[in-house]
């Protein structure tokens, strides 16, 4: 819905904003120029062949000679493949090597980004923040660059990480940490999406990732290590919350809830969306999502809550503060 609303959120490799993007994008140019020549030749001999030995009016229908083998043509045939073979493994590998072993400076943001059935937990563990679903990274430039270092790890099944527009795919797989990286050129957002099947609601286990200037990234990341404040209004919203189940499979600061099970709701209502991209979030949205997270995500693990409407308005009004 996004994506169809603003050009700039489609997900494509052919309109790169970071580093490791623009190399795969290069080389992507380059096969398909290699490949659209090969096709070119093909297609031109076949079709010359069918016009020039096509059957004619006065053929007097006898089998033409025929000639068998020919070292030239055999050896080229067999040479301008291999040629070519080498040529693009050569080409390929540069840019694995480019990418993947690329330095790390010390101004890079460490991320450990945990894929869920179906939700994406993202830690910053030099920064102490712990969010879900939403990456926020700065953007880089030549005279400050400040690349984001991926350590990538899966809770479940397999997933696959893939911003098209900043980085190629990884894997995310389980008992192994795989490691990938983003440069950022601009600022904006970019949405990415789980690339590996991984259960009936992989379609929406989509990813948010916003690219701040320094300063603003700055902004964000006070934003996220403040403590949330409780109004007195809403004090019986949090009795709520910590008498439920919910304190078992979420975390939230200042509170005894500590579980893993599900996303850390300490700045809740800082995210656009919830469920990893299944409704807007708002306080309209985060209602009907507890009330019934299986009618947005069927098969999610998050269960209904079955709370009285009472207490699930109470619930929601906390809920909605946590910014």
């Amino acid at each position: 819905m996004l994506a169809a609303a603003d050009p700039n959120l489609i997900p494509s490799i052919f309109r790169p904003e970071s580093v490791p993007a623009h190399a795969i994008h290069e080389l992507s140019l380059f096969v398909l120029a290699v490949t659209a020549g090969i096709f070119v030749v093909v297609f031109g001999l076949i079709a010359y062949a069918t016009f020039r030995f096509r059957r004619r009016p006065d053929d007097d229908g006898r089998e033409p000679a025929q000639i068998y083998g020919s070292n030239p043509v055999e050896v080229a045939w067999t040479t301008v493949p291999l040629l070519i073979v080498v040529v693009l493994s050569l080409a390929t590998a540069r840019v694995i090597q480019q990418v993947q072993n690329a330095p790390k400076p010390a101004s890079a943001v460490d991320v450990e980004l945990v894929g869920h059935q179906w939700w994406w937990e993202i830690r910053y563990p030099k920064l102490g923040i712990v969010t879900a679903n939403e990456l926020h990274v700065p953007v880089s430039s030549p005279g400050r660059p400040m690349p984001t270092f991926l350590d990538l790890r899966s809770a479940d099944v397999i997933h696959s990480f893939w911003v098209p527009r900043l980085a190629g795919k990884t894997d995310l797989v389980p008992n192994r940490r795989n490691h990938m990286w983003i440069e950022p050129q601009r600022t904006g957002l970019f949405i990415g999406q789980c690339a590996e099947y991984c259960g009936t609601q992989h379609a929406k286990m989509l990813l948010r990732v916003y690219v701040h200037t320094p300063e603003d990234f700055d902004r964000w990341v006070r934003e996220q290590k403040a403590p949330a404040g409780v109004p007195p209004a809403v004090a019986p919203g949090r009795r709520v919350f910590e008498q439920t189940a919910c304190v078992n499979c979420h975390a939230l600061s200042g509170t005894i809830a500590d579980g893993r099970f599900g996303p850390d709701l300490s700045h809740l209502m800082s995210r656009e969306t919830l469920g990893a991209g299944a409704l807007t979030n708002s306080a309209a949205g985060l209602k009907d999502w507890i009330r019934s997270p299986d009618r947005f995500k069927p098969g999610v693990l998050m269960p209904a809550m079955n709370l009285p409407e009472s207490d699930l308005d109470q619930l929601v009004a906390y809920l909605a503060t946590l910014k």
